[in-house]
């Protein structure tokens, strides 16, 4: 599948289905997202955007919805995170135009929530920021991997339909 074969209408519907499966991942893994360890599976998703560049802005968006409905630290984490968020998924899309292999998208999962958000929730909370972004960083690998395996996953699908 190809993006750029993809109707006005297409990409709507997928980002509005991303960003709710964003939001829902999120609901549902809030009980380990939030904490010492964040481990947030749903910034995972950011890795479409590898195969999808047009979902850089709905999945900030997602993670900005998410911070509001889940009771984010104030406008800073709520706006930060959406901000954060485009970051990240604009790396990932910038990886898939320039061609590079989609493990690569693990890296700017894991660094950019956890260098970013460590800029003021440590402020926020009285961490040091080195502390707190070495325990973001230890969550946010384990969502790197998976985004990197979602990519490389929907890859060998979509080829299989392509072969088929």
């Amino acid at each position: 599948m190809d993006s750029k074969n993809l109707s006005k209408t297409h990409k709507l519907t997928l980002s509005g289905i991303l960003m709710a499966v964003y939001i829902v991942v999120m609901v549902f893994t809030q009980s380990f997202a939030f904490g010492q360890y964040q481990v947030r599976i749903a910034t995972a998703i950011y890795a479409v955007a590898y195969l999808f560049p047009f979902l850089v802005v709905p999945l900030g968006l997602s993670n900005l919805i998410a911070n509001m409905l889940m009771g984010g630290l104030g406008v800073f984490d709520i706006v930060g995170g959406g901000l954060v968020g485009i970051l990240t998924a604009g790396c990932c899309a910038l990886l898939g135009k320039k061609n590079l292999s989609p493990w690569l998208t693990a890296i700017p999962i894991a660094l950019i929530p956890a260098l970013g958000v460590s800029l003021w929730l440590s402020k926020l909370l009285g961490v040091p920021y080195l502390a707190l972004a070495a325990s973001l960083l230890v969550g946010q690998a384990i969502s790197g991997v998976v985004g990197a395996m979602l990519v490389n996953a929907l890859k060998r699908i979509w080829r299989k339909e392509e072969l088929a």
